[in-house]
Parts: C-alpha cells; structure tokens; sequence
C-alpha cells in the first residue's frame, strides 16, 4: 500500500552522539493512530529489510478475549453455524455464545457440526445457555503455497469422482468428504489471509513476504473457493443420476473431464512456482479452452440432463481458471527479468 505519498526515500538523520533516525511518513502513521511518543516494533528480514508496525498498546492482551455473541435466543437454523465460521475465518481463536434462554439441541448440534466443520477446533464449554469453542491451531504453521496445493488436490478429486460415476455408471460416495474437506481449508486460508493482515511477520512466514500481496492472495482464494463451488454442484448433479446412465451416454463429459483436471493442475502449478513462460502458455491454453466450449454444448446434445448439467457447470470454472491464470502472469513479472517468445496468433 502506497499510503498516499511519491516520495519514498527518507534521509538518515543523526539523534543523539551514536544513534541515527529516520522519520516515519505522515499518511501512514495517521492511518496507524500513532503519535509523538508512541513506540513502534519492528522485524528484520534476512535481506536486511525492517518491517514495522505499531506496539501493542500497554496492559493490553490481544486475543485472548474470547469473541462473544449474546442474543435472547437463536431460532432460525444456520445462523449460529454461519457466524461461528465468519468469527473463525476473521482471525478469533475463541469464540462464545450466549443466550438468555436455554439453547435447543438442534442449535447444540449445530454448533457441534460447525466445530467439527473447521480445522483446530473444539467445544471447550457447554452449558444450555453458554458455549465457547476454542481453536488450537499455530497459524505460523499452515504456509499459503502449502493450503493452495492441498486444495489443488481437493478439487482434482472431485473430478476425478466424477470420471469414475462415468466410468463406471455408479454413484459417488465421496461428495460429503470432499465438500467438508473443501470448506475446512477455505476456511483456513482466509483466517490465515485475516491474520496476515494484522501481521506482517507472519504474512512473512506463511508465504506473503509484501503485506500488498495479502490482496492478491485474496483474488486467489476467491477463484479457489468458486471452483470448489462449481465442481462441487457438477458432481451432486452427476451423483443424482450415477446410477442411471447407459453405455455411452456419458461420452462428451468423460472427454472433458481430463482436460479439465489437466488445466486446474497446470493453472495452480504456474501459480505456485512463478514462471513468466509457464504463466503465458496457461494463459494462452485458456483462449484454446473457451473456444472449444461450443463444440462440446453440440457433442452434449443428446447426453442425460445431469450430464448436461454437469458440463454447463465445468464450462464456468473456465472463467476461474482464466483470473488465476492471470495473476499467475502478475506473480512471475513480479518476480524478476525473464525474456521469453511469444506466439502471435
């Protein structure tokens, strides 16, 4: 983030007989509710870059009050469930819920099934007006490039699934597992992102060495997370009827199918290991696969509705393969100098 000034070079200034000092720009100390007096901590990198922010005011003990939600009583379902994820996901380790009346079982379970929904977390307490659940895991522990593979690798499973309902014309008994695997580390990834927000150092050791690349990871996570939705909904679809396909009458999804695993895996490699030749050739893939997709709606034709619906469905995660192959193109010119050729069409 620029904080609102062009000039970014400040002159070393002498203070005291062996010190030296640099003064701080004026938009992000404002932006930082710092002032004359106030300290600042700092962490230095292995190239000898500082990076700073403002101390924890005194007395202070940020993150061990627990994120409380009290309401006279919770009645519609989902909505305990839904604000245990978003207090999880925004960065809180603990989280309480009260009530003024007792809690129904079905909320109970409810929160026990968020708890069971995210990973690192527990029911420490429960009463019938009050329960807190707690989160164990050490966010220094989960790097970014390592939660992106592991969801790579969800999300290859989904479609491999739904080769083998083709393949084998028989329902998939996997979808549950996926989806929960899929929701646990979205979850994480963008806690983790909430996380590094507020801390540079740990932006640094999870994989985000610029704070300004936390926006571009959210893109990423974004595009990851509509892709699980996607594949996700073509494999219910598929599921539906898994048991009800013929000979043959899966035969324009199972020849997309292979291509599609083979683009998210080339797309998320070309993301992770930033490579401005391996970039452009995915991003030139792309064009390849929108282009191809009329003649598949032709193929698809006469295929079951559930394998129609399928494939209008993997047609969409073209659109999330094409933003991640672009700010796969962002990362590797970010990275450095590399001269590569490219091939007009």
């Amino acid at each position: 983030m620029a904080w609102g000034t062009p000039n970014r070079e400040r002159r070393v200034l002498k203070a005291g007989h062996s010190s030296v000092a640099v003064t701080l720009p004026k938009p992000w100390a404002e932006a930082m509710n710092l002032r004359p007096g106030d300290f600042v901590v700092f962490d230095q990198n292995d190239d000898g870059t500082l990076y700073l922010k403002p101390a924890p005011t005194p007395g202070s003990t940020p993150g061990t009050a627990p994120f409380l939600v009290q309401a006279r009583s919770f009645d519609t379902p989902g909505i305990l469930e839904r604000v245990v994820v978003g207090a999880y996901r925004a960065g809180h380790d603990a989280i309480e819920i009260r009530t003024d009346l007792a809690l129904a079982p079905e909320r109970i379970e409810e929160l026990l099934q968020a708890a069971r929904g995210l990973l690192g977390v527990s029911v420490v307490a429960q009463e019938s007006n009050r329960v807190v659940l707690q989160n164990f895991i050490d966010p220094s522990k989960y790097g970014l490039p390592q939660l992106v593979q592991r969801m790579k690798m969800i999300l290859v499973a989904f479609v491999e699934e739904m080769e083998e309902i083709v393949r084998r014309r028989a329902r998939s008994r996997r979808l549950a597992t996926l989806d929960e695997e899929a929701r646990k580390v979205l979850a994480l990834l963008v806690r983790q992102l909430f996380l590094a927000s507020r801390d540079w150092s740990l932006a640094r050791r999870i994989g985000s060495p610029d704070p300004r690349q936390l926006l571009e990871w959210r893109v990423v996570v974004h595009a990851l997370e509509e892709l699980a939705t996607i594949l996700s909904e073509a494999l219910a679809a598929l599921n539906a009827e898994g048991g009800k396909l013929t000979v043959g009458s899966g035969g324009p999804l199972a020849d997309r199918l292979p291509e599609i695993k083979a683009r998210m895996k080339s797309v998320i490699d070309a993301l992770m290991h930033p490579s401005l030749g391996s970039a452009c050739e995915v991003y030139h893939d792309g064009g390849d696969e929108r282009r191809a997709v009329p003649a598949g709606h032709r193929r698809a034709g006469r295929s079951p509705p559930a394998v129609r619906e399928a494939l209008g469905l993997l047609d969409r995660s073209a659109v999330c393969l094409s933003l991640l192959s672009a700010v796969a193109i962002d990362r590797a010119v970010a990275v450095g100098t590399e001269t590569i050729l490219v091939e007009a069409d």
